[in-house]
């Protein structure tokens, strides 16, 4: 009798917890742990967003690790990229996530964040990608676009989040009729490069130099791995707030590097869609 009762209040501690489950999360098994093997070099996470699966997540996997991104909103669908297949989004507060982005944080005092996007006119702000944290804008950086096709806008936030003070970085590219045709529905390619030497980061738009701002004297990038705590592609880091819309147009082979590519360098992923 005393063995029957045991039974019974262990199925019923298993019903309450079910129950209690955060349905946000992946369940249990679904994701693995933060112990990714990654291979030697300067490029630290890459999506290519056309790899092998029976489900989305898996063809949306991360390549370095193999990690595959949280089970996408269905909303978002694989389609026609510039190699292969892409990423196309969905709603206005629907991204992809991933556990992280590698070691790409801990690593990248200069950097090259570098992806193929296509989207029309939009008078919304949308963003590309946010290496997530808790800050204001709950991200350590990202990318975003607004304006119209004649004049865009580009921004690409960094915040370092140091113990003591405060750092952080909008780098702008302002109603600049130098990016127009940024927004005709056609796939570009886009790189910014920050240079720890010089304090730029350059912006190139299909392997041209669209300019470089400069953070003044700044030198090296400290992000503040401890407040990190994941990575989303289409997406900003708080959805919520009504102007932090989600990338609506298309996304491919998207590629972070711990290293200033050089202009041939952007110029080689450009010309080779890569």
């Amino acid at each position: 009798m005393k063995n029957l009762k045991k039974v019974i209040s262990l199925f019923g501690l298993s019903l309450l917890i079910i129950s209690c489950q955060d349905m946000d999360t992946p369940e249990l098994g679904e994701y693995p742990k933060d112990e990714a093997n990654l291979p030697a070099g300067d490029l630290r996470f890459f999506v290519p967003f056309d790899k092998e699966g029976t489900q989305l997540k898996y063809k949306f996997a991360e390549d370095l690790s193999g990690y595959p991104c949280f089970t996408p909103d269905n909303s978002i669908t694989q389609a026609a990229g510039v190699s292969g297949q892409g990423f196309k989004g969905g709603g206005a507060e629907t991204y992809l996530r991933y556990l992280n982005a590698n070691d790409f944080a801990s690593k990248a005092t200069s950097f090259t964040v570098a992806y193929w996007a296509k989207n029309s006119d939009s008078d919304k702000t949308e963003f590309t990608f946010a290496l997530t944290s808790d800050n204001w804008a709950k991200a350590s950086m990202f990318s975003l676009f607004e304006g119209d096709a004649a004049k865009p806008t580009v921004k690409f936030y960094v915040d370092e989040q140091p113990a003591s003070g405060g750092s952080d970085k909008w780098f702008e590219w302002p109603s600049d009729p130098n990016l127009s045709g940024l927004y005709d529905n056609q796939w570009h390619h886009l790189a910014f490069v920050y240079d720890s030497t010089t304090s730029g980061m350059t912006m190139f738009v299909d392997g041209v130099s669209k300019g470089t701002k400069t953070w003044a004297n700044h030198g090296p990038i400290k992000f503040n791995t401890s407040k990190i705590n994941g990575f989303r592609i289409g997406g900003s880091g708080n959805p919520s707030e009504g102007w932090m819309k989600s990338w609506s147009g298309s996304l491919d082979q998207f590629r972070m590097y711990t290293k200033v590519l050089s202009q041939m360098e952007v110029q080689d992923l450009y010309t080779n869609k890569k």
